[in-house]
């Protein structure tokens, strides 16, 4: 059965002020599976190209962050402990100047966990 999907792509942007980003992660949620979920790569000589100083540990950091929420992990915090939608809806949302979720886009798919894998292959690499 096919299930609507959203997702956001999130980007590292090691300088604002340039508008430069990497993507480095893909948040997926399916309301009809109850299915939230993240998937990251951090390519650390590509985002040391775009900044020689970014500190990568932190990039990680704040991706773990992210997966923590998606499996409600009770050190996340408050936000681990919302339903599914919620957490989504807090993930989706501007926080960081360095780490940004991109637009919520969406699709229709038969198997969530393969979706989200299939678009970090095409999105984040």
């Amino acid at each position: 059965m096919r299930q609507a999907y959203q997702y956001v792509v999130l980007r590292c942007v090691p300088r604002p002020d340039r508008e430069e980003f990497l993507n480095v992660g893909v948040v997926l949620h399916c309301q009809a599976a109850d299915f939230l979920d993240v998937v990251c790569h951090v390519d650390a000589d590509r985002l040391r190209a775009l900044h020689p100083g970014i500190d990568v540990d932190q990039v990680r950091e704040a991706l773990s962050f992210v997966e923590l929420v998606c499996r409600g992990d009770a050190r996340a915090g408050e936000a681990a402990r919302q339903p599914l939608g919620q957490r989504f809806g807090f993930l989706k949302a501007p926080r960081s100047t360095v780490l940004q979720p991109g637009p919520v886009h969406g699709g229709v798919t038969e198997d969530p966990a393969r979706q989200l894998e299939h678009l970090r292959e095409r999105l984040v690499g």
